[in-house]
C-alpha cells in the first residue's frame, strides 16, 4: 500500500506532527509512507526513520495552476491513501483532483465533500497540545484503513541527525570561530510571523553578556530574522557568532543537535532543538504553551503570567508586559543551573 501524508505548513507544526508520523509507521511497518511537503521538509526529515520518501512542492501562492500541477504529479504516483495534516481547502482539492481513492482529513473549511473520510474535529482541540490533534487524525485513519482500533504508544517527537551531519556541524562552527571547548548555546531571537513573540533585543543582549562568560554563543534563524539577530549583536558586548540567514534548514537542524542548549522565542527552531535532543528554554508570551510548546521533555517553558496572555496577537497593542516581565537574570539562572548539573 502507498500512503501519502500532506505535511503541516510550518516548521514547528511539522515537528509537532512527528509523534503521529511515528505511530503511522508503527501501524504500517512494511508499507510505503511518503511525505508531501514544502521543500524545506527535506532538511528537517533528512534522517527520519519513519518515512520512506519526501515529495516536495513550493507554491508561490494559492493558485489554480499550482493545484493542477500538484494534482497531476500525485496522480501519476498512484497513491492508495492520503492523510491531510493541514486543514486547508487547497490541500483537499489537490488530492481530490489527483483521484487518490482514500482521502482522510479533518472536516474543516467546507472541504468535507472533497474527502472520502471526513473526520470530525475533536471537541478538545483548543485545550490539548497540537501533537494530539495530529495523533487523533492518524488514529482515525488507521481505523478507516484497517477496520481496527489501534493502541498508540508513548508519543515520541524524536528527530534523528546522523553522525556525519554532526561532524559537519562541528566543523562549520569551528570555521565560524566558535570555541568548542566550551558549551555551545544557540539563541533564536526572531520569529517570522509575529513581532509579539519576540523577547526584546536588549534582554537577549544582556543575557548573552552573562552567558558569554560560561559558553560559546551562536544565533540561528532565517534571513527574515536577520534584523533581530543584528540588533542583539549590536547591543551586546558578548562575542556572538551570528549565523542567521547563513544556513539552510538542514544545516540549522544539525547545528542545533551539536549545541548544548538553545534559548529562544516561540519559533520553529525551538521545536527542532528539543526534538534533536538539545535542552531548550522557550520564552512564551502571547502564545499558549499548553497547546504549542515543544512536545519534548527536553523543553522548558519560560513564562510570565499576565491577565491578557495568551492573546495570540501578532503585535502587542499595549506594553508587551508578558515579555518584558521576564528578566535576563532569571533566564540566565535557569541555563546556568542546567549547565552546572550537566558539566
Amino acid at each position: 500500500m502507498k500512503i501519502l501524508v500532506r505535511s503541516a505548513n510550518w516548521i514547528g507544526d511539522a515537528v509537532m506532527s512527528v509523534p503521529a508520523l511515528r505511530e503511522l509507521r508503527r501501524a504500517f511497518p512494511s508499507d510505503q509512507i511518503t511525505l508531501h511537503s514544502r521543500s524545506w521538509a527535506d532538511g528537517l526529515f533528512r534522517d527520519a526513520d519513519f518515512i520512506d520518501d519526501i515529495v516536495t512542492y513550493d507554491p508561490a501562492k494559492w493558485r489554480v495552476r499550482d493545484i493542477l500541477d500538484n494534482s497531476r504529479f500525485l496522480k501519476a504516483d498512484a497513491y492508495d491513501v492520503v492523510i491531510l495534516f493541514p486543514n486547508s481547502f487547497e490541500s483537499a482539492l489537490t488530492v481530490a483532483l489527483s483521484r487518490i481513492p482514500m482521502r482522510i482529513g479533518y472536516n474543516k473549511d467546507a472541504r468535507g465533500l472533497l474527502l472520502t473520510d471526513a473526520i470530525a474535529v475533536p471537541e478538545w482541540k483548543d485545550r490539548a497540545h497540537e501533537a494530539f490533534y495530529y495523533l487523533e487524525l492518524v488514529k482515525a485513519a488507521v481505523k478507516r484503513i484497517t477496520g481496527r482500533e489501534t493502541l498508540f504508544g508513548e508519543p515520541d517527537s524524536t528527530l534523528l541527525v546522523s553522525d556525519e551531519r554532526l561532524e559537519e556541524a562541528h566543523s562549520f562552527l569551528e570555521g565560524e570561530g566558535v570555541d568548542l571547548s566550551k558549551p555551545v548555546i544557540a539563541m533564536g531571537v526572531g520569529s517570522q510571523n509575529s513581532l509579539a513573540k519576540r523577547w526584546p533585543a536588549e534582554r537577549y543582549a544582556r543575557l548573552a553578556e552573562m552567558l558569554g562568560q560560561h559558553a560559546s554563543l551562536i544565533i540561528l534563524g532565517s534571513k527574515a530574522e536577520a534584523d533581530a539577530a543584528a540588533e542583539v549583536v549590536k547591543l551586546s558586548k558578548a562575542k556572538i557568532a551570528d549565523l542567521s540567514g547563513k544556513t539552510d534548514l538542514a544545516a540549522a537542524v544539525a547545528l542545533l543537535a551539536a549545541s548544548d542548549v538553545m534559548v529562544s522565542n516561540d519559533m520553529g527552531l525551538a521545536h527542532v532543538a528539543a526534538s534533536v535532543g538539545t535542552k531548550t528554554f522557550v520564552i512564551f508570551g502571547p502564545t499558549n504553551p499548553v497547546t504549542t510548546r515543544p512536545f519534548s521533555l527536553n523543553a522548558e517553558v519560560v513564562f510570565h503570567p499576565v491577565e491578557c496572555s495568551p492573546c495570540m496577537l501578532r503585535e502587542c497593542p499595549i506594553d508587551h508586559r508578558c515579555m518584558t516581565g521576564i528578566e535576563p537574570e532569571a533566564v540566565f539562572e535557569l541555563i546556568l543551573d542546567y549547565l552546572s548539573a550537566n558539566d
